[in-house]
């Protein structure tokens, strides 16, 4: 069964345009949360998404 919400680490540096050895490090650091099946370290989209909108910096309101 395939599940596309789950990513391995290549997928996500991809979806996130980071290297691999940076999303392994932070799986590493517990910097993002991961779920380990069997052996596999795989990430959910979700969570991705999650660290993006946690990251947004908003824009400053005009002044007039």
């Amino acid at each position: 069964m395939d599940y596309p919400e789950l990513l391995k680490a290549r997928e996500a540096a991809t979806y996130l345009r980071y290297k691999e050895s940076t999303i392994r490090a932070w799986i590493l650091d517990r910097r993002i949360p991961y779920v380990k099946l069997g052996g596999k370290v795989l990430l959910r989209r979700s969570d991705l998404d999650a660290l993006i909108a946690k990251s947004v910096v908003p824009a400053k309101a005009e002044m007039n």
